[in-house]
């Protein structure tokens, strides 16, 4: 389940890396609290950014000019 805005898979992403040891909890104490509360993979699931699909770009309209 990504995240619904940037703000929120910045704040999941902080909070993924306090649980794992890289951060203090005092970095963020809104994201040490998540970190407490939430698992390794719904936090990494959260953080991870969408992927956006490859898409063509429209053709104008109107016709070919000579």
């Amino acid at each position: 389940m990504p995240a619904e805005s940037e703000e929120q898979r910045r704040l999941m992403a902080i909070a993924l890396q306090i649980k794992r040891g890289e951060l203090p909890a005092s970095y963020s104490p809104e994201a040490a609290k998540l970190a407490r509360t939430m698992t390794e993979r719904q936090l990494r699931d959260y953080a991870k950014k969408p992927v956006k699909e490859a898409t063509k770009p429209k053709r104008k309209k109107g016709g070919r000019r000579r």
